[in-house]
Order: C-alpha cells, then structure tokens, then sequence
C-alpha cells in the first residue's frame, strides 16, 4: 500500500482472460499507453501472467493479462492454464475477451471455467468482444444474444483492443465496480515486471515474428550476463530450443536470422531502459525443455 488518498477513491485487481490470441495482451498496453507485454499473431504467446497498472485521479487498476486457456500438450502448457486459473480466482473482475463470432467449443469451457471457479455475485464478469471493426452491427447483436444465454455477464462491452476503440468505456465500467480502496503501487509505477523479464520477453517476441512452424513454441529465453556500464548495458541471453534442426532454422544462413532477431530486440530494449545496449545472443538445445519440470524451473515456470 502506498501514499494516503481522498475518501472514495477504488482500488482493485482486473484480470484479463480468453483463449489464445483473442487480443488480450494488446489490450493491456493500449489501456497503460505503452507496451509491457509482448504481441504477436501467434497464438500462446503469453507464458506468464502479466501485471499492468493503470492508476487515475479516482482509482487504480492493477490488471493481470493471462496466457490463454487452452488444452496443454506438455508441461509448458500446463504451467501456463494453472497461471490463467489462479488469475481467475485472485481478483475483484474478469474481463473476459473473445473474437468476433458465436460462441464455439473453447469460448464455451471457458465459460464452464467461470462456474467453476468464481463465487456467486463477489467476482463480476465482463465479456469484451474484441476486433469489432471487422464485422457488421446486425451479427454483433446476433453473438451478444448468444453470450447472453451462456453466462450473466455484468457488462458486455464491443471493443477494438488494437484501434483503442471502447477503451474508455472499459475503464469507465471497471472504476463503477471496483470496491473502495487504497493504492497498491506509486503513481509513476505501470508494472512489476522486472526489467530482465521484460527483456527477455522483447527477444523471444522477435524470434516468434520472425520463425515458422513449431519453432516458436520450443524457444525459452534466459538472460544469463547483465552488465551496466557508464555509457551502455551489456546484456548476454541464451536462446533455448529443443532439437539441433531448430537451432539452424534460428541461427539462420550465415547467422543472418540471429543478426536481425538481435537488431530487432536491441531496438525496443534501449526503448525500455532509455540507453545503448550490447545484446550478444547464443542459441543452445535442450531436449524436450517444455516437459521437463527441471529445466521449466530453471528458466522460471514453477
């Protein structure tokens, strides 16, 4: 808790929910105007939960974006249901974003999640239908009436997480909802993200980009040297990957992938820390990492 504040400020915890690649990530950094998690078209790209703080004249809002619910293969994925689950549970609202079509099979365990996990009338739920702009007002009426008959969704809310379409409205309902309360992080404070993850996530987000297939989902990153010096910060990681053939597709024809993977990254990490940085990056295998409890915690998946 910090700083005293006027009687009737709110103050609470929001947490972003949905299945994979639903837009959830991109809504927290146009909500907090900069970007704390990364976003790519792939879906399960979120491995953690994420904490973003949004704080105003009359609240704050301390939102955690989620990885996407979705059915795990390995150990990885189970990891990351159990971080989308415990969101779920800890907080004062769920937002509750999905895609601009029926309900389908996945959107619909979701919601038997919901039932299952939330306490009758303490949790409110939100249902955000995100990238509106796609679709035309006669079927967007049509797939409310669907969620509708699903769930009682305190506010169902039309947005366009990628245009900042609706934003303010979601903001505007959260404050109406939240409880009284104190503030939870200083004013100048938007994440608890430590810089090294940040970091570390600004790297595996180029890889992801700028690979195909399965490569995306068997590469971890860890940073292994972070040195600071007068004028510049030498950062050293290790690009993890599961089998030999995946650490030739990164590294690329005379290096030329893990060059532009490491220009890219180098460019948003001086971004965040605001000064020049040498970023020497090394790919290594580690065979079947996503399914081994050892390495998964090594790398801070626990």
């Amino acid at each position: 808790m910090t700083d005293s504040v006027s009687k009737g400020f709110r103050s609470g915890y929001v947490s972003i929910i949905g299945r994979p690649n639903v837009g959830k990530s991109t809504l927290l950094n146009s909500i907090l105007g900069d970007k704390i998690a990364i976003v790519t078209k792939r879906p399960q790209t979120t491995r953690n939960r994420i904490i973003g703080v949004k704080t105003t004249e009359e609240a704050q809002i301390v939102f955690i974006d989620t990885p996407g619910i979705h059915r795990p293969r390995e150990r990885l994925g189970e990891y990351m249901v159990k971080e989308a689950k415990a969101a779920i549970k800890e907080v004062d609202i769920v937002l509750f974003m999905v895609e601009p079509h029926p309900p389908g099979t996945g959107e619909k365990k979701v919601i038997e999640l919901l039932r299952e996990l939330l306490p009758k009338e303490e949790t409110k739920v939100f249902l955000l239908i995100n990238k509106i702009d796609l679709i035309k007002k006669a079927e967007l009426l049509l797939i409310i009436d669907e969620y509708k008959d699903l769930y009682e969704f305190q506010e169902i809310i039309p947005i366009s997480a990628l245009k900042g379409d609706g934003i303010d409205i979601v903001l505007r309902k959260i404050i109406e909802y939240l409880p009284e309360g104190p503030k939870y992080y200083p004013d100048d404070i938007i994440t608890d993200q430590l810089e090294r993850f940040m970091v570390s996530e600004m790297i595996r987000e180029k890889i992801m980009a700028l690979t195909e297939d399965e490569i995306p989902y068997s590469v971890a990153v860890e940073i292994i040297n972070w040195e600071e010096k007068s004028d510049i910060i030498v950062i050293g990681a290790n690009i993890y990957v599961e089998k030999e053939s995946q650490k030739g597709i990164i590294i690329g024809k005379k290096g030329n992938r893990l060059k532009k993977i490491g220009i890219l990254a180098r460019e948003d990490i001086e971004r965040l820390l605001n000064t020049k940085v040498y970023l020497e990056l090394w790919v290594k295998v580690k065979e079947d990492w996503r399914d081994r409890p050892g390495i998964l915690r090594e790398l801070g998946y626990r």
